[in-house]
């Protein structure tokens, strides 16, 4: 996860995007007050924190004018000898206008001597747009002031500045009780879902379950009709009456026209005078699903050209990180200063989300999830997912199947971060790669000129490569017996490594230019890792250390102690009975659970917390819960577990709350700005928008950024979310989540078939 710099000029002011926090860093930093400066004002605050009462985000500075809050006051050091006003700012970003309102801005400044300062409230991107631009004459006593501006144009991303650059001597300015009030739509107000007829926007499959969510206030069925293409009633049927949806406060009604097999585009369900968006039935719509969410990773590869021939002419771009200016490359990395004196060539390896770091931790789930829908493939007998040839990627053709090539690419890269021979904690891998501060948003990885560190080795990066690079060994023995074997010795040694340093954890303080991705519990990563390595090389020393079980919380990349389970029931024939036998009833146990959450609910997510928050990424939480669903349907064939996962991906095919789609490209509505330095064509029109399969993160009722503090407020926990390039928090993308979405693609259009 990552959070964003950039500066540019632009005229009269500057841009200034200041580094936030990432979802590891939160965890430890006191949430950004939602409050108005001046609460009695009848008039809707739009300032974040303008009280200073404890913290300073979300209020940035340049970097020349370094700030902290002082005494409950934002004060900051302004050098001499800046040329222009904008050179020297405090600011704050993603302050929402509306085109023809007028706005107040009211503030107490003092100054350590007698200067002018210049308050400048302004959409800052082009065409730059400036709703009030006023000199204020601070004094070394405090004093109050007040400005008022009607804005031109409606935008989310206005910019509040204060500028003070050009001056001749330094000084330090302090400011407080920051208020900027005006507008006429409340915090959290002015949200339209569209038609009340929730679908999949995409499609269902012919055999498949096909069902709708119709938010209707009746206490009794009310009547629908599927219309096709020409506008025909091809079925009528009345509703069953769900009942209050606890997560988005919705009064819903459930239409099922899962009786309907015929094939066929331009569908549309229309209760009353609503009408869906439009939808197919197709044989097996899942096929391009698969294929788009699987190609998501060769967009996302670090080290190698990503090329017009399997990309696409909008998606190629130059390799990145290999060491041609601007790069400093990932050839030759040194450690962050004082971990340790050696450098390593890192390249390759996936980026990991919005940003160009490359995270152990996450990345070794994300291939783990991949190379276990491979072995899900041979067992089940998926001719289509271990096609060779199924992706648009250099390796396609070469006798071995798309995903596991895929896989390979950040394989070899989780290898590259082990700590060498001869060295202090040699064989523990180093937890994460990325640029010293947080680069622009925009940046493609070829123009990022920011130094990259290696950071300190973690015992939870070690055990994931134990993990992965001991599954790596098995899958590949019939393809590559020498890359199996170096998975393999890479994993035993991480184990060692391990097991002699099983308390190193990565500091949750570690996150500028990254996420921290901090773990201070590896027991879960001690059982995952000798799971993999007990069913590669049936020694029976790693059968003790299996000690972890699935539970309701399911998995993540800080929690993978599921995935123990999910091995060894997936490899039967490689563990003893008993252990077995004990899985094969914890995953349907649990997943029993998560198909009672998903029809317990008025839109069928398979995740519904026990606090009824959604988490940051809680998207990634849907699909990874099908995947638990989907190993109970290849445990027992039992078609209530594959309609379950048909319907997790109608959830996130629009069949929600927002009557949002959130993968890229897939149905009428769908999310395409999500927080990426890669593709952002909201704010670059000649860059492109994710590429088709790209998963949102989705509803985050923590409200976790400036953008939706400012926009969301009093949301319902399933509609905290919004598809905009600066809600890192809701809008991101990232490796794991997609590797769980090709995942559950992958099963669907093999039960598709």
């Amino acid at each position: 996860m990552f959070r964003r710099t950039r500066f540019r000029r632009t005229g009269w002011g500057a841009v200034f995007l200041a580094p936030a926090l990432t979802v590891a860093t939160l965890a430890a930093t006191p949430v950004i007050p939602v409050t108005s400066a001046h609460a009695a004002d009848a008039a809707y605050e739009r300032v974040l924190n303008g009280t200073f009462d404890s913290v300073k985000t979300p209020w940035w500075s340049s970097g020349n004018t370094p700030s902290t809050v002082d005494l409950g006051r934002l004060c900051a050091d302004v050098p001499a000898g800046t040329v222009n006003v904008w050179d020297s700012m405090i600011g704050q970003n993603d302050i929402p206008l509306e085109a023809g309102q007028p706005y107040t801005l009211r503030f107490t400044a003092s100054a350590t001597r007698d200067v002018s300062i210049h308050a400048v409230l302004q959409v800052p991107t082009a065409p730059v747009t400036t709703t009030l631009n006023k000199t204020a004459a601070v004094t070394t006593a405090p004093k109050a002031f007040q400005f008022t501006g009607t804005s031109m144009t409606a935008n989310l991303h206005a910019q509040l500045s204060f500028q003070q650059g050009g001056a001749t001597q330094p000084f330090t300015l302090c400011l407080d009780d920051v208020s900027l009030t005006g507008g006429a739509i409340p915090p959290g107000g002015g949200r339209d879902f569209g038609s009340p007829v929730r679908t999949n926007q995409y499609g269902y499959a012919v055999d498949g379950p096909k069902k709708a969510s119709i938010v209707n206030s009746s206490t009794k069925p009310v009547s629908w009709s599927l219309l096709d293409d020409s506008g025909d009633v091809v079925k009528s049927g009345r509703t069953h009456v769900q009942g209050t949806d606890a997560a988005s406060g919705d009064h819903v009604h459930i239409a099922d026209f899962s009786s309907v097999h015929r094939a066929g585009t331009g569908y549309t369900l229309v209760v009353g005078d609503a009408t869906s968006y439009p939808f197919a039935i197709a044989e097996n719509p899942y096929t391009s699903l698969r294929k788009d969410a699987l190609g998501y990773f060769y967009d996302v590869r670090s080290g190698i050209p990503i090329e017009a021939q399997y990309a696409g002419d909008a998606y190629a771009r130059p390799a990145g990180h290999v060491g041609v200016a601007p790069n400093k490359g990932d050839v030759d990395v040194p450690c962050l200063p004082g971990t340790c004196d050696y450098s390593l060539d890192v390249q390759g390896g996936w980026y990991d989300a919005g940003d160009q770091g490359k995270y152990v931790v996450n990345g070794a789930l994300a291939a783990w999830q991949l190379m276990d829908s491979y072995e899900r493939s041979r067992a089940q007998g998926d001719t289509a997912g271990l096609r060779d040839g199924l992706l648009g990627i250099p390796e396609n053709h070469n006798g071995v199947p798309d995903v596991l090539d895929e896989s390979r690419w950040e394989t070899e890269f989780l290898l590259s971060m082990q700590v060498p021979a001869g060295e202090p904690l040699a064989g523990m891998v180093h937890h994460k790669i990325h640029d010293l501060a947080w680069s622009a948003l925009p940046t493609q990885p070829d123009k990022d000129s920011q130094p990259r560190y290696l950071h300190a080795p973690s015992t939870a990066a070690t055990l994931n490569l134990a993990a992965a690079g001991a599954q790596c060994a098995r899958v590949w023995a019939r393809y590559d017996a020498a890359f199996a074997r170096k998975c393999l010795t890479a994993a035993e040694t991480a184990w060692q490594a391990a097991l002699a340093h099983p308390d190193v954890y990565a500091p949750s303080s570690d996150s500028v230019g990254g996420g921290a991705y901090a773990d201070t519990d590896v027991s879960d990563e001690f059982s995952w890792a000798a799971t993999e390595l007990y069913a590669t090389t049936h020694d029976r020393a790693y059968l003790s250390r299996i000690d972890t079980e699935i539970t309701p919380a399911g998995f993540s990349w800080r929690d993978t102690g599921a995935l123990a389970d999910l091995t060894v029931v997936r490899l039967p024939s490689r563990f003893p009975a008993r252990l077995v036998s004990a899985a094969r009833k914890r995953v349907l146990a649990v997943a029993d659970g998560f198909v009672r959450d998903e029809r317990s609910q008025g839109y069928p997510n398979p995740n519904l917390p026990t606090d009824g928050a959604y988490v940051w990424g809680s998207n990634s939480v849907t699909a990874n819960n099908a995947m638990v669903i989907a190993t109970a349907y290849d445990l027992t064939h039992r078609d209530s577990y594959s309609s379950a996962v048909l319907e997790s991906l109608d959830y996130l095919l629009g069949r929600n709350a927002l009557n949002q789609s959130f993968v890229t490209g897939y149905g009428t509505q769908y999310s395409h700005n999500q927080h990426n330095r890669i593709w952002a064509h909201q704010i670059d029109p000649k860059l492109p928008s994710p590429p088709p399969g790209s998963l949102a993160g989705g509803p985050d009722s923590a409200l976790q950024d400036p953008v939706v503090q400012q926009n969301l407020v009093g949301c319902a926990p399933a509609t905290c979310y919004i598809d905009d390039i600066y809600s890192y928090s809701t809008n991101e993308i990232a490796i794991n989540w997609n590797s769980a979405l090709a995942w559950v693609a992958t099963f669907a259009a093999d039960a598709a078939r």
